[in-house]
């Protein structure tokens, strides 16, 4: 009988413990067996591969960067159905690309990593996880930013009395047909549920704090033709990822370099409000205050005609208190108005400047990393390790986020990154390698001036780009190009390298 990989043990000991299955585990894994290694595993928390692709099933939910280069490298896919993939395809391709490229063997399902701590004499990781405890040479995290629901802070919430949720943790079985529903956020994830929910909800309160930037989504259907030919000559899908990559880069341009050119894509923005929406009052409502770009700009077709509908209210006055059976929002002159609703769904994000894993990693020092990180930001040379932590790989770490392009392309560079790291670690001389403060310090002082040009940081908005020191690590700041080229060679002399104990030469 075949043992599933929620029945397997975990080992003792392995070389390389990766944490998580989505993009960027799966890519780590793929790496690892391509360069001939065995002792690793992939701890995952929930019973199967996918990341976020697997958590967020909300109605609607799909990619806002083209399939084409929403995708790895190593593992094209000639079957996406559209120009933008919805979350079911994107799921199966994570589901097949691990089945394909021989990663489910080494997965260890329903084990949420509880504490890994650097044990400075034996030179390794100790992990603590649901399952039960091992030691790793290395750790490579590739948890993502977008793993943890982001709650709002709101008086009485606790004391709502109806149904409410998250939409990263959506009740399908709970029915809204004929509801009252209140949706908190704008992001987005709420534009692409709101067209959806509003079609059998009785009533759809959108609160929205600031009006984001939506432009049209160019989606159109791939066809039978082109998805044969592309499974015929597989050589023929690098052309339109390349394409793609390139006029992403463009936008790049723009946001950083020549933030004149963003004007005229406000334009075309106000003008997909005014096609949408004939009510002018609801058009003032909806019209950004801030530069685009300053804030996530999205892509929806179908958003501003759902606000449009006769079901639904778009209510910009503040939310000050949840009552049992309703939100209470209070004007600009005091004045207090009770929306009675029967559910709550909440877009309101993630947790991405405090990563949630953080609070799990204690490094050299008996500190972890959230702790390291409380008074600067996060900080990491090149976004990947982090001075103190040894054998410490972060994947989607601090300014890898991206705001005009694909994060899987990032991913990527950072799995050959770290696997050159890996490496160097696997020489006899080798027990652990960590960046100097001084090459973090160096890297990051560079990516933050190169920040303050951007219109991240002088669009006149307050975003999730940015952490409670009003610095802006989630993102890097100018062409990805650029940061391949960075990593493209593993810096040794921006590292401590740290020969092996003579207790364990000896051994």
């Amino acid at each position: 009988m075949t043992v599933s990989t929620t029945e397997q043990e975990l080992p003792a000991h392995v070389g390389v413990l990766v944490v998580g299955t989505g993009f960027a585990g799966i890519a780590t894994a793929a790496a690892l067996l391509r360069a001939g290694r065995r002792d690793f595993v992939l701890l995952e928390r929930a019973g199967s591969v996918g990341g976020t692709w697997r958590d967020n099933s909300y109605p609607g939910c799909a990619c806002d960067v083209p399939s084409r280069l929403y995708s790895l490298s190593f593992a094209p896919n000639p079957d996406w159905t559209r120009a933008f993939s919805t979350q079911p395809e994107i799921k199966a391709y994570l589901e097949r690309t691990a089945r394909e490229q021989g990663v489910l063997p080494y997965c260890r399902f329903d084990a949420d990593l509880e504490q890994a701590r650097w044990d400075d004499n034996a030179q390794h990781w100790v992990v603590t996880t649901s399952r039960g405890t091992l030691t790793a040479d290395a750790i490579v995290a590739g948890t993502g930013g977008l793993s943890n629901p982001k709650l709002p802070d709101i008086t009485g919430i606790d004391s709502f009395a109806g149904t409410m949720f998250h939409s990263a943790q959506w009740r399908h079985d709970h029915d809204l047909t004929g509801e009252r529903v209140a949706v908190i956020g704008t992001g987005a994830s709420a534009i692409q549920f709101v067209p959806q929910i509003r079609r059998t909800a009785g009533h759809v309160t959108v609160f929205q704090r600031t009006a984001p930037w939506v432009l049209p989504r160019r989606d159109r259907a791939i066809s039978r033709l082109e998805r044969a030919l592309y499974r015929r000559v597989p050589a023929l899908m690098r052309l339109p990822r390349f394409g793609i990559y390139a006029l992403h880069e463009l936008y790049l341009y723009a946001y950083a370099y020549q933030q004149r050119i963003l004007p005229l894509a406000e334009r075309e923005a106000k003008r997909h409000i005014a096609r949408a929406i004939p009510d002018p009052e609801l058009r003032d409502k909806v019209t950004p205050t801030f530069r685009l770009g300053c804030k996530r700009t999205l892509l929806s077709n179908d958003y501003y005609p759902a606000l449009a509908q006769p079901n639904v209210d778009v209510e910009t006055n503040r939310i000050v208190e949840v009552l049992p059976h309703g939100v209470v929002t209070e004007s600009a002159d005091g004045g207090r108005t009770v929306h009675e609703v029967d559910t709550i769904v909440l877009g309101t994000g993630f947790a991405i400047t405090d990563q949630p894993i953080g609070h799990h990693i204690v490094g050299r020092d008996g500190r972890n990393l959230a702790e390291h990180w409380a008074a600067t930001g996060m900080q990491a040379l090149h976004g990947t390790t982090v001075a103190g932590f040894p054998n410490w790989f972060h994947l989607m770490g601090p300014h890898t986020g991206q705001g005009h392009t694909s994060a899987v392309f990032m991913i990527e560079q950072q799995v050959g990154y770290t696997m050159q790291a890996l490496a160097e670690l696997q020489k006899p001389d080798v027990a652990a390698l960590e960046p100097t403060p001084e090459a973090v310090r160096r890297f990051v002082g560079t990516v933050d001036r190169r920040m303050t040009r951007t219109v991240w940081a002088r669009g006149g908005c307050s975003s999730w780009y940015q952490d409670d020191h009003g610095r802006i690590t989630t993102l890097w700041p100018t062409f990805t190009f650029l940061y391949k080229r960075q990593v493209a060679t593993f810096p040794v002399a921006d590292y401590v390298v740290h020969a092996p104990r003579r207790a364990d030469i000896a051994a």
